[in-house]
């Protein structure tokens, strides 16, 4: 008989930071423990919140779709639109561009990879560019989008979707569905912290008023600063910027211009890093992540403000970062979720994804009144290691540059990287094998696209092809890369489709 530990529950949480990361913690822990389960979350309107966030990837619909959310009613509320993957502008070479998609490079049909019948038709030599293998491309390049079919056969089942959205009317969606759940937000800047006498937990935090809130056990969203997890516990940080060396970024939205309300986000490197393009329904968000040894802050607002499609509906705002993690995203009775527990460059779109992903491990391993070692241990270990994927993911995409125009691209090109990632660079680079590792956020059709779009060419190819008629290679290529045009050229547009299911506000 199992014994009843209710007298061991936890019954109070405090979120310390609103925000994105705030509001999607109370959110779907008010979802998750409808009753006995006491949530406030404390915030200032006088704080404002990094909003960096927009973009995201495919795991943020399973985080919706269990809160019972409606796609169009979010995308309605958040004035967003559908995301296909990400195209990448000036990153291997200059002058060149290719696409990361959402989904895979159509479907194999035997044993062998796509892109490894794709390099056995000619690779560049073939005719066929290898983004055109890929159903999210076909899409996204016309500026159309419809829902993955269900049925396997399809090519059109063959992609997958994320979102780009207002991360600040994310935050309001959320919070409304967490109040109506229970959650009490209080309003106030947090001034202090009590500790536990005998095991050093945060027993409570006093406001600026004076007021104070006790909690069991306290979710750090304070951003950057980590007002419990470091300024109250001293965890530590694990600065990664010798290997991701952009440290600020500077943003502002504009109006819809240039290609207008595309199915993707655009990336595009500059000089002292990257540019961002994140097409909403109401403005455009831009921003340029950069590296502070090689542009000043004037320089890289002028260079942001020279390069948006419109008109800009607001001064550059600059935010400044140290791309790394915790050394403990949960120490004692303090979880960091959100900023508080790391930063990695929104290259990728990782941000709310990592706070979704904090989210599902403290449910997986939701504590009692005994925080159990055990527990909070392996919460660390699964959380350092997915950042750890994703930093050898980032990297991947500044190792591989052959661009030699300026002295950020020359550093990042000839800098020492992790094992972890050499190990995946040798493989492809020898017969376009792709080593996948546990916890691997990015799947293979994700580093086959920036290996090869990034000309990281393999000098052979899979053992297997050894076996095959290449003709049989070069007809299929053909033939998949002819299914993708016809069934693209058969979707309604972006703008259609939002208005289809009644997602434009």
């Amino acid at each position: 008989m199992m014994n009843d530990r209710s007298a061991e529950a936890i019954r109070s949480v405090v979120i310390v930071g609103g925000g994105t990361a705030g509001w999607m913690t109370a959110a779907a822990l008010a979802h998750a423990m409808p009753r006995g389960l006491s949530i406030t979350l404390v915030e200032s309107d006088a704080i404002g919140t990094v909003g960096v966030g927009e973009a995201t990837i495919p795991p943020i619909r399973l985080f919706n779709q269990t809160l019972g959310i409606d796609e169009a009613e979010f995308l309605r509320e958040t004035r967003g639109s559908f995301k296909l993957g990400i195209e990448f502008v000036d990153w291997g070479r200059k002058g060149h561009r290719y696409f990361h998609p959402f989904g895979t490079h159509g479907k194999s049909f035997d044993l062998v990879a796509v892109h490894q019948h794709w390099l056995a038709a000619g690779g560049p030599d073939s005719g066929i560019a290898f983004d055109d293998l890929s159903m999210a491309w076909g899409a996204g390049q016309r500026g159309r989008f419809a829902q993955p079919m269900a049925d396997p056969r399809s090519v059109a089942s063959t992609f997958d979707y994320a979102y780009h959205f207002d991360a600040g009317l994310y935050a309001r969606f959320l919070r409304r569905y967490a109040e109506a759940r229970g959650v009490v937000r209080v309003e106030g800047k947090i001034s202090g912290h009590a500790l536990e006498g005998a095991r050093g937990h945060v027993a409570s935090v006093t406001l600026d008023d004076g007021r104070v809130l006790a909690g069991d056990l306290f979710v750090d969203c304070s951003g950057f600063r980590g007002l419990l997890i470091e300024e109250a516990l001293g965890t530590g940080y694990e600065d990664w910027t010798h290997w991701l060396p952009c440290d600020r970024a500077v943003a502002a939205p504009c109006e819809t211009g240039g290609d207008g309300l595309t199915p993707y986000t655009r990336s595009t490197a500059r000089e002292a890093g990257w540019q961002w393009r994140i097409p909403l329904q109401h403005r455009t968000g831009n921003g340029y992540v950069y590296c502070s040894r090689h542009i000043s802050d004037d320089q890289a607002a002028a260079t942001l403000m020279a390069n948006l499609d419109g008109k800009a509906l607001g001064d550059p705002r600059f935010l400044r970062f140290t791309t790394g993690r915790r050394k403990l995203m949960w120490n004692r009775n303090v979880v960091a979720i959100g900023l508080s527990s790391g930063f990695m460059e929104p290259l990728e779109s990782t941000s709310i994804h990592l706070i979704q992903a904090g989210i599902a491990k403290l449910l997986a391993y939701f504590p009692t009144q005994a925080f159990a070692p055990a527990a909070i241990e392996e919460y660390n270990r699964v959380a350092i290691t997915e950042y750890e994927r994703i930093r050898d993911f980032l990297i991947l995409h500044y190792k591989l540059t052959e661009r030699t125009d300026a002295p950020l691209w020359r550093e990042c090109a000839g800098m020492p990287i992790p094992d972890t990632l050499a190990m995946k660079i040798a493989h492809f680079r020898e017969s376009g094998r792709l080593v996948a590792r546990d916890m691997d956020l990015f799947g293979p059709a994700s580093w086959a696209a920036v290996h090869l779009g990034q000309f990281n060419m393999p000098e052979g190819l899979d053992p297997l092809l050894a076996y095959a008629d290449p003709a049989q290679s070069r007809g299929f290529v053909g033939k998949l890369a002819s299914a993708i045009g016809q069934m693209a050229e058969s979707m309604p547009s972006h703008e259609q489709w939002l208005k289809k299911i009644g997602a434009t506000a």
